[in-house]
């Protein structure tokens, strides 16, 4: 895992440990998971000879790395490419004229730092025994339920925030007197869980006919996530942050629908695999993908031409 973050991804501040970056994003809405080893297909069969020869190097071209193990531009490109996404190698930067690589900032060397590397076959189990494919079965769906868990973590801390440390108006019904209030930590995160609980159940209303098209006429975009947004920010930080909140819950439970390439449709195929006792091939997998990424563009489309109809008659409730 290279990446544990609060918030969308994109610009961030936060600190590295063990390999691992933690922070906060710019968006602070939800949270996710960057991890090694997740990319579909099979391992390219240069992977050793390409680290070896980028961390001796320490910065290296792709064209260069390909004629010095003697394979295509193409099979160095693919294999170095899954390196940077084993977090084992560095991505060229934006800034370099070609396709250049360089070896990590690790073990008290610098990015781009040359190094010796004993024992080729070693380095490479060491760093394949750190990935996503390489692990067990529990580890694996714990790594897929982390990106969904930081989005439910981040808003019960919000409802205590809210509710236990900021506090809240209520009004007297006999006296209609409004009083600033707190609660205990512990009613905030129950408060928390039922919010929770309420969004899964209407969650669940996309898969029932009778209330598919209701569920989805009540659900927004991004064009009216950024609407809202600002409407709540406008009407004070605690709003803001509760609207912060209920964001995150509802990203955190609908990447975990059984719809790969979301979480949840990862967990289902890891179960399958678990079940049946060999991997789904590359072939099914990016064709399960495509289907998924077909039914999330349609609602997305569906969901800003309502965001769009909505804004045009001034209709945001």
């Amino acid at each position: 895992m290279t990446e544990f973050m609060l918030g969308f991804p994109g610009p961030n501040i936060g600190f590295t440990w063990h390999g691992t970056k933690f922070g906060v994003t710019a968006v602070p809405l939800g949270g996710y998971a960057r991890v090694c080893g997740m990319e579909p297909g099979e391992e390219s069969p240069h992977l050793a000879g390409l680290m070896r020869v980028v961390y001796e190097h320490g910065t290296i071209d792709m064209e260069d790395a390909a004629r010095e193990l003697g394979i295509s531009d193409d099979d160095a490109f693919a294999g170095l490419e899954q390196l940077v996404d084993w977090g084992t190698v560095e991505m060229p930067r934006k800034t370099d004229e070609y396709n250049t690589y360089r070896a990590p900032a690790r073990d008290g060397y610098e990015s781009g730092q040359a190094r010796e590397v004993p024992d080729e076959q070693a380095l490479y189990e060491s760093e394949r025994s750190q990935q996503y494919r390489s692990l067990g079965f529990f580890k694996r769906c714990a790594i897929l339920l982390a990106g969904p868990g930081m989005n439910l973590l981040f808003a019960i801390v919000m409802f205590v925030l809210i509710y236990s440390v900021m506090g809240f108006d209520v009004v007297d019904q006999a006296t209609n007197e409004v009083r600033h209030i707190t609660v205990d930590p512990g009613r905030a995160i129950m408060a928390g869980f039922d919010y929770i609980g309420a969004v899964f159940i209407a969650i669940l209303g996309l898969f029932n006919p009778q209330t598919a098209a209701e569920t989805v006429s009540n659900s927004t975009s991004i064009v009216g996530i950024a609407v809202m947004s600002k409407s709540a920010f406008d009407a004070g930080l605690a709003n803001f942050l509760s609207f912060s909140a209920m964001i995150s819950v509802s990203l955190g439970l609908m990447n975990m629908l059984p719809i790969p390439p979301l979480d949840g449709g990862r967990f289902v195929i890891e179960i399958y695999q678990l079940i049946v006792r060999r991997n789904i091939t590359t072939r099914a997998l990016n064709a399960l993908s495509l289907a998924g990424m077909a039914l999330f563009i349609g609602f997305f489309i569906l969901m800003v031409n309502q965001d769009i109809q909505r804004f045009v008659f001034g209709n945001w409730s």
